[in-house]
């Protein structure tokens, strides 16, 4: 690891994280595969969506918190399912109320159920009130650079825009809007939504960005504590690669070896 050039710390809301991947909860068949697929991971941040998780709104029900324990994971609420800002705020509320005043959110607004898109509009509206409101806002919003820009400009503490559409596994679909997102950045930029195998993940590291996030790929996996850990090394790697500098892409062939010196 000595060769390793020196990275900056992983920061979100003043806390500095090791892990650069972030999982979410959802679609594992139980309570154990989740905790098993999350801990091969070696995620720090896991996000749980509010409308769709016990996370202590339904007592007597199975408690999300019961196997991801807020004292070893930074939890993240989002609010997945929400189709206008009004539900998001309310969400996000909620949350704060059941984490004893946790403020850092992950702030979803979806324009439709078959492209679960970011309704672009919606979200806007929903981070300014947000951030007046003392949240620490986490962002998923499309690849458009002008909004990514907008967002961090109204104190958003990070945008996350989708490579493709979430639980697709398609993949970063528009890498060169991403790169465009990354050159302005003020903020930290994480791919969010299409990921499907760990090359994607790599890739959206190679790029530079400060981190992704997933749960479609670790969770549809046929074997999910195996491709969390895939996922694991994959961002390590794709991290590394970023600050190692690729070799330039060229046409035409050059011999490995080189050629002075040899016997004629």
């Amino acid at each position: 690891m000595s060769h390793v050039p020196s990275d900056k710390p992983f920061t979100l809301a003043g806390r500095t994280y090791q892990s650069r991947l972030l999982v979410g909860t959802g679609k594992y068949k139980d309570l154990e595969e989740t905790r098993l697929a999350i801990e091969a991971s070696g995620a720090e941040i896991v996000t749980v969506a509010v409308r769709r998780t016990n996370i202590g709104q339904n007592p007597g029900e199975p408690n999300l918190l019961d196997v991801i324990s807020p004292d070893k994971y930074t939890i993240l609420p989002n609010t997945a399912g929400c189709y206008d800002a009004v539900e998001a705020v309310r969400t996000c509320r909620l949350a704060r109320e059941l984490l004893d005043g946790h403020k850092l959110v992950k702030l979803e607004v979806l324009a439709d159920q078959k492209t679960l898109f970011p309704n672009v509009i919606e979200t806007l509206k929903a981070a300014e009130v947000l951030v007046k409101d003392g949240f620490d806002v986490m962002v998923y919003t499309s690849d458009d650079p002008i909004i990514a820009r907008e967002l961090a400009a109204m104190g958003c503490i990070a945008v996350m825009p989708l490579a493709g559409l979430i639980g697709t596994g398609l993949g970063i679909c528009n890498p060169y809007n991403l790169r465009i997102i990354l050159e302005e950045a003020t903020v930290p930029v994480l791919v969010d939504a299409g990921v499907g195998t760990a090359s994607d993940a790599t890739i959206a590291m190679e790029l530079g960005c400060e981190a992704v996030l997933m749960n479609s790929a670790i969770a549809h996996a046929q074997n999910p504590i195996l491709m969390g850990e895939a996922m694991k090394h994959a961002i390590i790697a794709g991290r590394m690669a970023y600050l190692a500098g690729r070799m330039p892409k060229k046409l035409y062939a050059s011999a490995s070896s080189p050629l002075d010196g040899l016997i004629k």
